[in-house]
This record gives structure tokens, C-alpha cells and sequence, in this order.
């Protein structure tokens, strides 16, 4: 599946999903947002949206990276009346806090209803 997900810079392209290290302790954790559309925003309407996120974490030496969360957006603006008339729109942004004793590698992908699969990565040093 490697080839199906896109990457980029994520304040250049809306798809890439942005990761923001909001804190990181040994003792209370890692606090993570993870959110598509930070400088370009993305569309959320019926037809056009990000469905997903999922947040994975690698500490420094571990062979595969571990699910921390997957966050799931289920308002586009659809209702009984048709697409793009309820007013109700989920943001594409998810915050989570994980514990780890080490470092390494956050991983977070998003999916576009239009455009696929896209990833994007950060180093985190505790």
C-alpha cells in the first residue's frame, strides 16, 4: 500500500495531514494533534471531505509502529433535506495523548473522499 499514499509539506498542500507535538514527557506522555487543512484549509462538504485520521507512533528502534488513534468524521454537511444542508461540518482534527518511555517517529494519515490517502511524519525527542 506504500505507493497509494501521497506525502508532501503540509502548508503547501491541504491534503497532508499536519502534526503538532503539543507536549512531550516521559512521565505524563506525548500530546499529539493531528489535523488536515492547518494552513490550507480543505474543503468539508458531502461531496469533497476528509473521512479519517490515524496516528501511529515507532519509538527509536522498534521494528513497526504502534496505532495510537484513529479519529473518524462523520459530518459533512448532508441531512434528510440533501447534501449541504444540515450546517453541521466536523473539523479534520484529532488530539490524543499516549505514554512512551522513548522517542521516535509519529506517523499520521488522512483520507480524502477525493484525493486518497496522505501521510505525514514527525521526530519527537524526549
Amino acid at each position: 500500500m506504500k505507493e497509494l499514499f501521497q506525502s508532501g509539506d503540509w502548508a503547501k498542500e491541504k491534503h497532508v495531514p499536519a502534526i503538532e507535538v503539543l507536549s512531550a514527557d516521559r512521565e505524563k506522555g506525548i500530546a499529539v494533534k493531528a489535523s488536515v487543512g492547518k494552513d490550507i484549509a480543505h474543503p468539508n462538504t458531502t461531496a469533497h471531505h476528509i473521512a479519517w485520521i490515524e496516528i501511529y507512533f515507532q519509538p527509536e528502534g522498534a521494528k513497526f509502529p504502534y496505532q495510537v488513534a484513529r479519529c473518524e468524521f462523520a459530518s459533512h454537511g448532508a441531512s434528510a433535506e440533501g447534501a449541504d444542508t444540515s450546517g453541521v461540518y466536523s473539523a479534520p482534527e484529532a488530539v490524543v495523548t499516549f505514554m512512551t518511555g522513548k522517542g521516535g517517529t509519529l506517523y499520521a494519515s488522512s483520507y480524502c473522499n477525493v484525493h486518497g490517502l496522505w501521510e505525514g511524519k514527525k521526530e519527537v525527542v524526549l
